[in-house]
C-alpha cells in the first residue's frame, strides 16, 4: 500500500505540473472533472482544488457500490492530485514556451500522471475513475474510454461557450488520450493491487 501510495503522489504531482505549467496559462482545458472544473475556474474564478472534489462525489457514489477497491484507490487519487495542484499553483505563468509546445507539455504531463495512477488500478478521481469503471465492465481499454470521453468534453465547451481556441485543447485530449493508452496497455509492468 505505501508503494502504491508513493506511485499516485508521483502521478500527481505530474498532473499538477501539467495542468499549472501548461494548461491553465494556456486558458485551455483538458477533459474529465479537470476540464469541467477548469471550465468553471475560468468563468467564476472559483478555487480548482475545491471544484474538482465537489464535482468528484456523485462518480464516488458510483464507484463505491461498483468495486470497494477502485473507490479507495480513486478518493487517495483525488485527495492527493488535489493537494498537488493547489501546491504547485507557482507554477502557473513560470514557462514561457511557443503555444503548441506549451500544451503538447501539458497534454504529456498529465497523460504520464493519469497513465500512471490507472496503470496500478487508482485513479485521479472524475470521470478517469468512472471510465476505469467503464472500461473494465466493457473490456476495452481504459485510454480510449478516456480519450473519448475528453472529446466529447472538449468540444462541448466549444458548442457552449462558443469559444474557438477550445478546439487547441483536443491536442492536449490527443496527448493525455494516447500516453494512458500506451501506459495502460503494456502487460510487463505490474504493481500488486492490492
Amino acid at each position: 500500500m505505501a508503494l502504491k501510495i508513493m506511485t499516485i503522489t508521483i502521478a500527481s504531482i505530474l498532473i499538477g505540473i501539467g495542468i499549472n505549467g501548461f494548461i491553465i496559462p494556456s486558458h485551455l482545458i483538458n477533459g474529465g472533472i479537470w476540464g469541467i472544473s477548469l471550465l468553471l475556474n475560468y468563468i467564476w474564478g472559483w478555487k480548482l482544488a475545491v471544484i474538482f472534489t465537489c464535482l468528484n462525489v456523485p462518480i464516488y457514489f458510483i464507484a463505491i457500490y461498483y468495486d470497494l477497491h477502485y473507490f479507495f484507490y480513486g478518493l487517495i487519487g483525488t485527495f492527493i492530485s488535489a493537494i498537488m495542484i493547489s501546491l504547485l499553483h507557482p507554477l502557473n505563468g513560470l514557462f514561457h514556451l511557443p503555444f503548441l509546445l506549451n500544451i503538447s507539455l501539458g497534454g504529456v504531463f498529465v497523460g504520464c500522471g493519469v497513465g500512471i495512477m490507472l496503470r496500478i488500478h487508482a485513479s485521479p478521481g472524475g470521470l478517469d475513475l468512472l471510465a476505469l469503471i467503464i472500461s473494465k465492465f466493457f473490456s476495452v481499454n481504459v485510454g480510449l474510454v478516456i480519450l473519448l470521453i475528453d472529446s466529447f468534453i472538449v468540444l462541448s465547451g466549444v458548442i457552449i461557450f462558443k469559444e474557438l481556441s477550445f478546439l487547441y485543447s483536443l491536442v492536449i485530449v490527443a496527448f493525455v488520450g494516447s500516453i494512458v493508452l500506451l501506459l495502460t496497455s503494456i502487460k510487463s509492468i505490474s504493481i500488486s493491487r492490492y
